[in-house]
């Protein structure tokens, strides 16, 4: 699991957001951002600086890109 601020979990993964290498996006019970990859890997994130709303629109966001999104 990586702690970062939400500008950083954003540059982190704008290389990344396309349905082609992110497989899946949710919030886990504890309120982590999970990203699942089409190779299997997994990478977990606590986004400490926002708010549950903030981290929905994120959620929102990926999902327009064409990235399955799970509740």
């Amino acid at each position: 699991m990586k702690t970062c601020s939400l500008n950083d979990f954003m540059a982190e993964i704008n290389p990344w957001l396309d349905n082609d290498y992110i497989k899946e996006a949710h919030i886990d019970a504890k309120g982590r951002f999970v990203l699942q990859f089409r190779d299997g890997t997994k990478n977990v994130y606590y986004i400490d600086d926002c708010n549950e709303a903030q981290v929905k629109k994120v959620l929102k966001d990926l999902q327009g890109k064409g990235i399955s999104v799970s509740d």
